[in-house]
């Protein structure tokens, strides 16, 4: 499924993918963590959904990084790349 979501928003969730798989947990593990289905995780992996803050901020705390961190990484990768150019 092709995402509908802005070039930031697509390098937003590979950080994510990025810090989940850095923290050695798998979709599977992480979604237990936040009491939701593994499919909850796929789907906002695979951008067929958006995860607001208040979901961000628990996942971000789950995997064990600082949203921040995370918020800095999308940051630094739109300004380095032409999607930076709207921020």
């Amino acid at each position: 499924m092709k995402s509908i979501f802005s070039p930031e928003y697509h390098i937003f969730r590979r950080c994510l993918i990025a810090a989940r798989k850095d923290a050695n947990l798998t979709q599977a593990a992480l979604a237990k963590a936040i009491k939701k289905p593994q499919s909850f995780v796929a789907k906002y992996e695979n951008g067929e959904r958006r995860l607001d803050v208040v979901e961000f901020l628990l996942v971000s705390r789950v995997i064990g990084v600082d949203p921040c961190e995370i918020l800095r990484q999308v940051e630094q990768a739109c300004q380095s790349t032409s999607c930076g150019e709207g921020l």
